[in-house]
């Protein structure tokens, strides 16, 4: 197949571009900088700890999405709030045919489009503002997914695999079409995990539910998986914002296939990990507060369901992202996507 992976010189984005070109797919990734040269001079390259060599995938790389000829496959490997300035230049190299894969984590901004029952295209204001992408792209050619893996950049175009390779795909409509079943047996000659899903929105929520928890508890109190889930106080608030969330949820339909304190559970056997939210604090970059946390409140919202503890905890987080914004005084780490 002929894909593009926009933000192909990130994490995720490379990780995916590096296993789908040696699978024998023409990817065309989009860049920036460093990143961009780096790519071209020595193509990408991925880190796997069963591997012995690092695995280096020499795919075309380009800075502008406009300078991207229409793929089959488009996988829109950006954080949320990075969508909106390109969505109109994503949108002019899309064909009738192409799809479009968006891989934030959060709840996207087509949640609602294809979704049966009174919500049906609603927008999401805090992840789309105005509604540009919910306009600017037809959901006819988009594709769910939810992103498992961990990984994070060690270098200009060299992408480091933590572990995990699962990517679920669910059509917005959940119909098992033609198209779907083709680009899960693209992902699995790739090597990745990519089953269908009826309910690709099941699914998101179930990542949501310990990212939009997880994530900003870490950053508050710089605490690891692990310690959030054995100290007490953070274990009870965290189970407050899931029980919280998980109302939201079942009012649009959503089926947990976990409860509450098994997902507790797994977040605490992860160990001693920092989440990316408190990474990306410690090394200055802007949080992804509003997709992880906001975006579930504003469903709250639409709802009409009460959520104190969600709004509690956004407040502090956004108003520490703020600050953190304004003063841009901390130590750079790696950024592992995934948690």
């Amino acid at each position: 197949m002929k894909i593009c992976v926009i933000g192909g010189g990130g994490a995720i984005g490379g990780y995916l571009a590096v296993m789908l070109a040696r699978a024998g797919n023409e990817v065309t990734v989009v860049a920036r900088g460093t990143t961009l040269a780096a790519v071209k001079e020595r193509g990408l390259a991925l880190i796997m700890d069963d591997q012995p060599e690092p695995l280096v995938a020499h795919v075309k790389a380009v800075e502008k999405i406009a300078d991207v000829e229409t793929p089959d496959v488009i996988m829109l490997a950006v954080k949320a709030h990075q969508v909106d300035p390109i969505i109109h230049d994503l949108a002019a190299i899309m064909g009738p045919e192409t799809v479009l894969i968006p891989m934030q984590n959060g709840i996207p901004w087509w949640y609602f489009q294809k979704l049966a029952g009174e919500y049906q295209d609603h927008s999401v204001e805090t992840v789309d503002a105005g509604g540009v992408a919910k306009k600017a792209i037809n959901p006819n050619n988009i594709i769910g997914c939810v992103v498992y893996p961990a990984t994070f950049t060690q270098a200009p175009g060299v992408i480091r695999h933590v572990e995990g390779n699962r990517f679920p795909l669910g059509e917005l409509d959940g119909k098992p079409t033609e198209r779907i079943q083709k680009i899960s047996e693209v992902m699995a000659a790739a090597g990745f995990k990519s089953p269908i899903l009826e309910d690709i929105r099941s699914e998101i929520w179930l990542k949501l539910w310990g990212n939009m928890t997880f994530n900003p508890i870490s950053a508050l109190t710089h605490g690891t998986l692990e310690g959030i889930c054995q100290y007490p106080l953070t274990k009870e608030l965290a189970r407050n914002m899931m029980a919280e969330a998980q109302s939201v949820a079942e009012k649009l339909g959503v089926t947990f296939r976990v409860d509450i304190e098994r997902r507790i559970a797994g977040a605490e056997k992860v160990g001693k990990h920092k989440t990316s939210m408190l990474q990306d604090l410690e090394a200055g970059r802007s949080l992804e507060i509003d997709a992880l946390l906001g975006s579930a409140i504003e469903l709250g919202q639409i709802t009409q369901t009460p959520t104190p503890c969600l709004n509690a905890v956004f407040a502090l987080t956004k108003y520490l992202d703020e600050n953190v914004q304004a003063s841009k005084g901390s130590l750079a780490l790696p950024s592992v996507s995934g948690y």
